[in-house]
């Protein structure tokens, strides 16, 4: 006989909160205009989706009646939107250096170069970036209030006397505790995300968070072969065992709860080489269990993958996506391994 105790048990284990709270993928432009990415999502499991690549390029898109469109589709299917963005050309942008060239980066010859990144010692160069960011704030709303002005990738940051004295991670961390503040001026509830990733992997130590600036770990520098769990691992750049250490120390200044997980899982164009045509995604569930588990055990929560050249001409390739359910699933899903 089901009893009323049994009843509530069950309702309760259907109302459980999943421990990964976030089942991303994260997309370029041209992905999104191609596919319905928003019912994808849905019928998937996914429920987080952050565009990509630069400022200008997403604006362009979310104003176009497909990018509006997909916003609307998000919103009813009840997927979140954020944006993750390499960022620095607009925010500070190039042609400023013939204006005021210490705005910018010095390389390690002693010159200015207009390249690249900025100098975080420049109050001024800080304000532009900072009021540039809440532009593209308001262009590009968060519809979970989590932001992403990312350094240009991997590239070099400055030199000058004061900031070389600082980790790539330091410096990208004043620059963005300038822009937390910008942001929480629009957005109460905003939060910002700390890109440890190639250059700036390393924990910063000088330079503490301001509230609301959170930590997104991003392993380039791996292998999806083998388990992030498997320390032997060492010939992709920098050994697993390295970036465990990288993480656990990064989680020693930023709160586990609120970090994210940036992986390449689903990254075809990753495996492509970043040149088309795409190749098949390989996708090794085996690596992917086992990760989560590492990730789950150090307290994360949130989880996120880049999915890009996953567009119209890519699923008419290799239509089956069953990868997606297994992924948004087993996040879903999750238990621990034993």
């Amino acid at each position: 006989m089901i009893t009323l105790a049994f009843v509530v048990f069950l309702l309760g284990s259907c109302q459980r909160e999943s421990h990964y709270q976030m089942r991303g993928v994260v997309l370029n432009t041209v992905d999104l205009a191609t596919v319905d990415w928003a019912k994808k999502a849905h019928e998937n499991g996914i429920n987080t989706i952050g565009t990509h690549m630069f400022p200008e390029e997403v604006v362009e898109f979310i104003q176009s009646p497909k990018g509006q469109k997909f916003m609307e589709d998000c919103h009813c299917y009840g997927i979140a939107v954020e944006h993750q963005l390499h960022s620095m050309a607009e925010l500070l942008p190039r042609e400023l250096f013939a204006e005021d060239s210490t705005m910018f980066r010095m390389d390690e010859h002693g010159r200015r170069v207009g390249d690249w990144n900025c100098c975080v010692a420049s109050e001024k160069a800080l304000d532009i970036i900072a009021e540039n960011a809440q532009k593209y704030a308001l262009l590009l709303p968060s519809t979970n209030h989590r932001y992403y002005f990312w350094l240009d990738d991997g590239k070099p940051t400055c030199q000058c006397p004061t900031c070389r004295e600082l980790l790539p991670s330091e410096q990208a961390l004043l620059i963005e505790n300038r822009i937390i503040g910008a942001l929480r001026k629009i957005d109460p509830e905003a939060k910002l995300a700390h890109l440890s990733y190639a250059n700036s992997i390393e924990a910063p130590r000088k330079v503490k968070p301001a509230e609301g600036v959170f930590l997104e770990f991003a392993p380039i520098m791996r292998s999806w072969e083998k388990p992030l769990a498997d320390t032997s691992v060492e010939d992709r750049g920098m050994s697993h065992a390295e970036n465990l250490k990288h993480l656990k120390e990064n989680l020693a200044v930023f709160s586990a709860e609120d970090a994210v997980v940036l992986e390449y899982w689903l990254d075809v164009s990753l495996f492509s080489g970043w040149k088309k045509p795409a190749v098949r995604l390989p996708w090794h569930k085996d690596v992917f269990l086992s990760d989560i588990d590492t990730y789950a055990k150090l307290g994360i929560r949130n989880v996120t993958s880049f999915a890009v050249y996953m567009d119209s001409e890519y699923f008419k390739s290799y239509p089956d996506c069953s990868y997606l359910r297994e992924y948004a699933d087993v996040l879903k899903n999750y238990k621990p391994l034993k």
